[in-house]
């Protein structure tokens, strides 16, 4: 055993702070509002809905990633794309991040189906369009595919050491996503599952990169900030290895000026330890509630009086 840690030490890893998260967010929805208005300009009914039904997904991840002390929360629009909430702590546990997903999902299947319940019998067709659209996004959202939250909920229940499950998984879904929106001759989709082709290959890498790690013993299922001095030369020499345009960067300029990029780039490889805290019974709680959220919204388009409502699209 080390008694001493005779390697240099690992320089400071500069993340930026959320500050004022709720200027951000108002301002990718602005950005997100103005693209939609380019390809959907006689749509403002139907934006104004789509924002409505993610913001209300998104804040409920939010909600609770800041009950369960998640560090640097922020929720965020991406133009054309959807929107998304990020955060990050030093150890994940199973439950709550089952949870933090359940969150976004969940509440908007059960408001999609109050809103749908009330405007077939009222006949209201303004309820009924934005029910279905909390139904349709919500139910999409939990299908089991990377990065939906679906997707989400299956590498969680399964072993998250698995990494080439996780590689299979992750091309299996940009395949799926690429085809599927050839199939509907919607190209947005089919641009979405190309850019989860580009995360594949980093996926790709930091496989090839934990392998590497783990015939040299190194423990790279840690935080950065428990992370060995030890580990951290290890785990850059690795890294400069396998991109050998950075390792000539680093070699052209000061130390000063290339530890960020190197301490960003270990942080990257390394992966955040999940304790797997949950039950049996929770599993199976987990999965009983996940098929109820997919079935219901089938089972009220298929028992509710929706026909005016379809025939006046």
């Amino acid at each position: 055993m080390d008694t001493f840690d005779f390697y240099p030490e690992k320089p400071e890893l500069k993340e930026a702070k959320v500050k004022k998260n709720s200027s951000r967010t108002i301002f990718s929805i602005v950005l997100f509002v103005l693209s939609l208005l380019l390809v959907f300009s006689d749509s403002l009914n139907f934006i104004i809905y789509l924002v409505i039904v993610l913001l209300i997904h998104e804040l409920g991840h939010f909600s609770m990633m800041k009950l369960f002390k998640y560090e640097n929360v922020r929720l965020l629009f991406v133009p054309l794309m959807g929107a998304f909430v990020q955060g990050k702590k030093d150890e994940y546990k199973q439950r709550q991040s089952i949870l933090v997903v359940l969150a976004g999902p969940i509440p908007g299947i059960i408001i999609g189906s109050i809103l749908l319940y009330i405007g077939s019998n009222f006949q209201m067709f303004s309820l009924i369009e934005i029910g279905f659209l909390f139904l349709f996004l919500n139910m999409m959202n939990l299908l089991p595919l990377d990065p939906l939250d679906g997707g989400h909920i299956l590498r969680i229940l399964v072993n998250s050491t698995q990494e080439l499950f996780q590689l299979i998984f992750s091309f299996i879904s940009s395949l799926f996503l690429i085809l599927i929106g050839l199939y509907l001759n919607e190209w947005i989709i089919v641009i979405f599952g190309f850019l989860m082709g580009l995360r594949v290959r980093s996926i790709q890498k930091n496989y090839q990169i934990h392998k590497e790690l783990k015939t040299e013993d190194v423990n790279y299922t840690v935080s950065y900030k428990l992370l060995s001095n030890k580990d951290f030369s290890k785990i850059k020499e690795v890294i400069l290895s396998f991109s050998p345009s950075l390792r000539m960067y680093v070699d052209q300029l000061p130390e000063e000026e290339t530890n960020p990029i190197i301490a960003s780039q270990v942080n990257n490889v390394l992966v955040t330890p999940l304790l797997r805290d949950a039950s049996v019974i929770f599993k199976i709680m987990t999965i009983l509630i996940w098929l109820a959220a997919l079935a219901l919204p089938v089972y009220l388009v298929m028992n509710l009086d929706l026909k005016a409502f379809f025939d006046a699209l």
